[in-house]
């Protein structure tokens, strides 16, 4: 299996990919208030959806 290297992305998705890091964790927290708050199935599949994003992101997965 190939190591993964963010540097041979187009830098169109490098750029997105570093849009996302700065914007998935308040995403996620304000997800986490919300379904707190009134959960609804949509919330908790959105919210895992959420989390599933930040840790692939910064653990370089993606």
């Amino acid at each position: 299996m190939r190591k993964y290297n963010p540097y041979t992305l187009p830098p169109w998705l490098r750029n997105v990919r570093l849009i996302c890091k700065q914007f998935i964790i308040p995403f996620s927290v304000f997800q986490a208030i919300r379904t707190i708050l009134l959960p609804t199935t949509f919330d908790v599949l959105l919210l895992t959806l959420f989390i599933g994003i930040a840790l692939a992101i910064y653990f370089d997965w993606i």
